[in-house]
């Protein structure tokens, strides 16, 4: 090409360059007017992006170590007392940067580092729930028929019944024998375990199944999980398979089958938690739904390395799925009960310590499936990848349910995860007529306490296996990191 034309053509390609940089006065009012949600990807760095992907290697250990309620609490406590943490003590005298937790019932646990304020000004405190949809075994669940052995369960949790029959399930959970002694229970994860299975009845002969609606084709009852076919070898007595097993459960266990009167054993995915993708970027696991939150809130307090100003508190509890009811889930007062007694201890009281804490209620919401889209509403749904959800209220149809955080919190929330970089978004669980669902954002906002919905977008949600992406789960982190500094 001639000079003259090669000088033509590099300032030609400078003016066009200048012009796309000088954006029209629309644009300009466009972006600084309008509400884009952003592609975590396309705002974080490719540092950043290696740290989240380093990060979930820690979270799909988690996953993979606590599949129930006991082994996530268990994996708290260890990962927390590794890291300095230890029993709070009434008695004790606590100064800023103390860490300190409490284990309520093996089900529950709550963790604290001590801040440099006034205990009076309240604490900044997250909470989330390490239970999941799962099989549980009935009070007297061991039965034979027809020459197979098996499990009789009753379902915990929200679930989509016809989706659990033919996945590989283990057993997790305690026993209490007859002499109060305990044995705990985790079998099907190891290498070279036994897995147990909810068997389906085949197409060519499911004429009459499939004339069932969805809710009812696989039906609670028929949840039955097979655990065994090879009779004892005596030609002389019944149930030849049930003496079986309850042999084989005796020789291992020690148990008789009364002891299962007085066992708490869950059925639960016996899946790995695995990258997914050909990208890697999703993580995909049974009991992301509340764990991935409880993993990012917990790991946030325990990596803490400076002294905050205010204390920081977070809460892990159990009971969420069937309605937070019970001793260890929120509805009942041990998380109160710590406020009151970690008040006292500091001087203070609980009814002005409680008044004057915040909280992020650290849980899930529905990211939107573009396979699925008539469930969702696009203006207010959540998308995989666009960093954390702020839920300001979530409940069903009218609200119902719901605690629906104030223009004042939900502002200084956003404020602060802006000036922390975190990338996030806002949504719901839905359309408005679509159901709906809860939180444990109600029960502590009940204490007279700003709360509001915190979480990851998963996909699948209450399935076997469940999905969140990788830079969703690190602004979580992120998320909660941010809000322990907050003054």
């Amino acid at each position: 090409m001639p000079t003259i034309l090669i000088a033509g053509f590099i300032k030609n390609k400078g003016r066009q360059r200048k012009m796309a940089e000088k954006k029209s006065q629309a644009e300009q009012l466009k972006e600084k007017l309008f509400y884009e949600k952003k592609h975590a990807t396309l705002v974080m760095s490719e540092q950043e992006e290696k740290k989240a992907d380093k990060y979930c290697e820690g979270y799909k250990k988690f996953l993979d170590a606590g599949k129930t309620e006991r082994e996530a609490a268990a994996t708290a406590v260890a990962m927390a007392e590794k890291a300095g943490f230890k029993p709070f003590d009434k008695k004790a005298q606590y100064k800023a940067g103390d860490k300190i937790y409490v284990l309520n019932r093996e089900k529950a646990v709550i963790l604290a580092v001590i801040g440099k304020s006034d205990i009076s000004n309240g604490v900044n405190l997250t909470a989330a729930h390490i239970d999941s949809p799962r099989l549980d075994l009935k009070q007297n669940p061991l039965y034979e028929s027809d020459e197979l052995g098996y499990f009789k369960t009753h379902y915990y949790g929200g679930i989509k019944k016809y989706q659990w029959p033919t996945v590989p399930m283990s057993l997790h959970g305690v026993i209490v024998r007859a002499d109060g002694s305990k044995v705990t229970v985790r079998i099907g994860e190891d290498e070279g375990d036994p897995v147990f299975v909810v068997t389906d009845l085949l197409p060519h002969l499911a004429e009459e199944q499939y004339k069932r609606p969805a809710t009812k084709l696989i039906k609670g009852e028929e949840l039955n999980i097979l655990i065994g076919s090879r009779p004892f070898r005596d030609d002389k007595i019944s149930e030849k398979v049930k003496l079986n097993l309850l042999n084989i459960l005796f020789e291992k266990y020690g148990i008789v089958e009364k002891d299962f009167l007085s066992a708490e054993l869950e059925c639960v995915p016996a899946f790995k938690a695995k990258d997914v993708g050909f990208d890697r970027s999703l993580v995909g696991a049974y009991g992301q739904d509340d764990r991935v939150c409880a993993y990012t809130a917990f790991t946030a307090i325990i990596d803490m390395k400076a002294v905050p100003e205010k204390t920081a508190v977070c809460v892990l509890t159990d009971k969420e799925e069937t309605g937070s009811d019970g001793n260890t889930g929120l509805r009942s007062a041990y998380l109160k009960f710590f406020l009151y007694d970690l008040a006292e201890n500091m001087g203070s009281d609980g009814r002005t310590v409680i008044s004057a804490t915040r909280c992020l209620s650290a849980d899930v919401n529905a990211a939107y499936d573009p396979t699925f889209p008539d469930g969702y509403e696009r203006n207010n749904c959540s998308f995989v990848n666009k960093g954390i959800v702020v839920t300001k209220y979530t409940g069903a149809r009218g609200k119902s349910g719901t605690s629906d955080a104030s223009a004042e919190y939900v502002g200084l929330i956003h404020n602060m995860l802006d000036k922390n970089d975190v990338v996030w978004q806002t949504g719901e669980l839905g359309k408005v007529d679509f159901g709906g669902g809860g939180t444990v954002a109600a029960y502590i906002a009940n204490l007279n306490i700003d709360t509001i919905d915190v979480g990851v977008p998963v996909l699948s949600m209450h399935a076997p296996y469940e999905l969140t992406a990788k830079n969703d789960v690190y602004m979580a982190y992120k998320a909660f990191t941010a809000f322990y500094k907050m003054k």
